[in-house]
């Protein structure tokens, strides 16, 4: 699948694992005026990465050394309306770049440069207006913001940052590709009912402005049970629209595609246990395509440094367009392997993947964590060759409030190389890929 049809990641808030921070797409406030019925922040977040990677997947000899920044800059708040609920918004701004060699994929080029608008909306939650809903049983939004469904199988935000590196130069959106410096549907309109707990769903309405999404316009609806043991969930998305000047033959079979999921995720009543699982398909012109996967975890809290382990197998099929899916739960959701889900692939579609998990916690702000990833191509015929493994080992260390630190190191060995049908420049042995990432949150 070509990496328009995948999507990425990242923005933190402080007091939880990297995991989570990462999958929050909120910086941290700075408290500018606050009573009982106004709030204004400020909001910045600084991120810097550094990556290396020895081999490349875009044709070229040789290895790509590259650095990402990220700067993402605005205001927020809320103001109660009396009796009537309460108002809110966001406007921010991200200025963003890439220097050195571009990345292993060469979808950029190391001259990337550019400052956008990021999030511009307003919204109003209901309060206890309706108290058959519940407090804040109603929640309309609208304008340029990060829309996410369950945990990012299927959409978790408009996050794909190509460069100057494909197509001449026409999907560019600025830097930051790792990083994934914007993450915010341009157009949008979200209407949540019923809370979080007991029954709640929402209306949907989004567009992209993401040329290599090909501006992909959408509807959505879910509806979901949440309990103590967990939630179950059903989904409903159904294309509006494409540019037909940026969508390839792929991409323009999301003009009237349905796409239908069941969801689920919880401990199912057993403590320190996590499972979770998701069933979707695509209907659209070229016939129906499916992906699942199913997850189950447990934490050894009584040993030291609690470790948690953790098993998924994902399927998609042959044609499966994965949207836009993206880093979520932290590491290797839903982009499976640092070197496979952003430069070599497979990109979600056309294969299965068995992955392992091993977390550790020295301490309330460490983790260690170790990932495992086996891929393999289901159907090869006028496809790629990606049958790999991948083992990435991290840490992820909040410093402090304002410093947070995550160095990854990552071993990939493809099947094949660029000369027996697969894309690893420089033979099928093991790449040695390396990054390492600063968030400073304010």
């Amino acid at each position: 699948m070509p990496h328009a049809t995948c999507s990425k990641r990242l923005l933190p808030v402080l007091g939880l694992s990297l995991a989570t921070l990462f999958a929050s797409q909120s910086a941290t406030a700075y408290e500018l005026y606050a009573d009982e019925d106004t709030h204004l922040n400020a909001d910045l977040l600084m991120l810097y990465g550094w990556f290396n990677s020895r081999k490349n997947y875009d044709g070229t000899p040789g290895g790509s050394s590259w650095r990402e920044a990220q700067i993402q800059y605005g205001l927020s708040g809320d103001q109660r309306l009396g009796a009537v609920g309460t108002a809110y918004g966001k406007l921010n701004w991200t200025s963003s770049g890439t220097w050195g060699d571009g990345d292993a994929s060469g979808v950029t080029d190391g001259s990337e440069r550019t400052t956008k608008i990021e999030e511009a909306y307003l919204g109003w939650r209901s309060g206890n207006l309706i108290p058959v809903l519940g407090e804040d049983g109603l929640d309309f939004s609208f304008g340029r913001q990060v829309i996410t469904l369950g945990d990012g199988f299927i959409i978790n935000d408009d996050g794909l940052n190509f460069g100057k590196g494909v197509a001449g130069g026409e999907l560019n959106r600025g830097g930051g590709y790792w990083l994934a410096a914007r993450h915010a549907f341009d157009r949008t309109a979200m209407l949540r009912i019923g809370g979080e707990d007991g029954l709640h769903g929402s209306l949907l309405w989004f567009k992209s402005d993401n040329r290599a999404q090909a501006m992909t316009e959408m509807a959505a609806a879910t509806l979901e049970y949440s309990a103590a043991p967990g939630t179950l969930g059903f989904t409903w998305l159904h294309g509006l629209g494409v540019d037909d000047d940026y969508a390839s033959a792929f991409q323009k079979e999301r003009d009237g595609m349905n796409v239908y999921s069941l969801r689920g995720a919880g401990d199912a009543g057993v403590e320190n246990a996590n499972f979770a699982f998701e069933y979707a398909w695509q209907d659209k012109d070229a016939g129906s395509e499916n992906a699942w996967y199913a997850e189950a975890g447990y934490t050894f809290a009584e040993l030291p440094w609690s470790p948690n382990l953790t098993y998924r197998y994902s399927r998609y099929s042959k044609d499966w367009d994965s949207l836009f899916n993206g880093f979520n739960r932290g590491y290797g959701t839903w982009f499976q392997g640092e070197v496979a889900a952003n430069y070599s692939g497979p990109f979600n579609t056309n294969n299965d993947v068995h992955h392992l998990a091993l977390k550790l916690s020295p301490r309330e702000n460490l983790t260690l964590g170790a990932l495992y990833f086996d891929f393999n191509t289901l159907h090869t015929r006028n496809a790629l060759n990606l049958d790999a493994r991948e083992l990435d080992l991290y840490v992820e260390w909040a410093v402090s409030d304002h410093l947070i630190l995550s160095p990854l190191v990552g071993l990939f060995q493809p099947k094949k190389d660029e000369n027996s049908g697969g894309n690893q420049v420089g033979g099928n042995g093991t790449n040695v890929y390396s990054q390492f990432t600063v968030i400073m949150p304010f």
